[in-house]
């Protein structure tokens, strides 16, 4: 059986895109790099189960708003093409995330 729900992992990694360091922050999820907002393709089903076989690196393509989780990253795999979305961390390079954003709008 397949397991649905949020699988919580909040744990340090050095960034496959920038090589920096990335800490945990709380109560904040940090499933993306902070400095460069690059992710990695490690989930398959659900955040946080860590099955993917893929392991591409998801670049930042766009951001969103949701009028309950707030600002989200939206990435895409360059390795096989699929899309997610993280919610931006109140330590997130905000200008990136601006810059971002603008960009995908042109």
């Amino acid at each position: 059986m397949k397991k649905k729900n949020f699988i919580y992992k909040n744990e340090s990694f050095k960034c496959e895109n920038c090589g920096l360091l990335n800490e945990p922050k709380r109560p904040e999820i940090r499933n993306h790099c902070m400095f460069c907002l690059h992710s990695k393709h490690v989930d398959l089903d659900v955040p946080g189960d860590r099955l993917s076989e893929c392991h591409g690196l998801f670049v930042p393509v766009d951001v969103d708003y949701h009028k309950k989780k707030g600002w989200v990253l939206v990435f895409e795999c360059v390795k096989c093409g699929s899309k997610s979305r993280n919610m931006v961390v109140s330590d997130d390079n905000m200008d990136l995330v601006a810059k971002i954003s603008s960009n995908a709008r042109k």
